[in-house]
């Protein structure tokens, strides 16, 4: 028979790898340490200042990539501009006339008052671009500079002082070459 007991073989087989503490703190620099410092070291490099990365997302990168390729046109070419008026009421009074979702109402002057003191242009960029709870009204049913229109139209009816800018000078027409000889 055998010299070794039952309980003997018993112990060895539920024994664990590590059997010295050397052992054991190698396993748990391993195990734990190393991979600490490969996760710190992953967000030094997608927080670091790659300047191959950091020119990816500067403002003019971005907008370079996301602009429009194109604009709809809905009306003929002959279609005569919109006064301010006639786009505040085919497009803007459905908010600002009740002032829904914060919207300034129309010649509410104290609600008015800081827009317009941030001047037209950036009145324009709010309208064009959308601001809060507005939609971007740009490349919709009318042109930028008749947004502007509407614009200075409400500016004005809230005490500004703007002046209505004024259609750009149309495009003058192409002759087609003629093949006729």
């Amino acid at each position: 028979m055998s010299d070794r007991h039952p309980a003997a073989v018993d112990d060895e087989a539920h024994s664990g790898l590590i059997k010295t503490p050397k052992q054991l703190l190698l396993t748990v620099f391993f195990a734990f340490v190393v991979p600490i410092f490969g996760i710190i070291g992953i967000v030094h490099y997608v927080t670091g200042d790659n300047a191959a990365t950091s020119e990816l997302y500067t403002e003019r990168a971005v907008m370079a990539r996301i602009q429009k390729v194109g604009d709809v046109n809905l009306g003929g070419a002959d279609r005569t501009p919109k006064s301010g008026e006639e786009v505040f009421k085919a497009q803007c009074t459905t908010c600002h006339s009740a002032g829904l979702l914060g919207a300034p109402k129309f010649g509410d002057t104290a609600a008015w008052a800081p827009r317009i003191k941030t001047g037209y242009e950036t009145l324009l960029s709010s309208a064009l671009k959308g601001k809060n709870a507005m939609t971007p009204q740009g490349g919709g049913a009318f042109e930028t500079f008749e947004i502007g229109r509407a614009v200075v139209y409400m500016a004005n009816a809230a005490g500004a002082k703007f002046e209505e800018p004024k259609a750009p000078a149309a495009p003058a027409p192409t002759v087609a070459a003629s093949a006729a000889k």
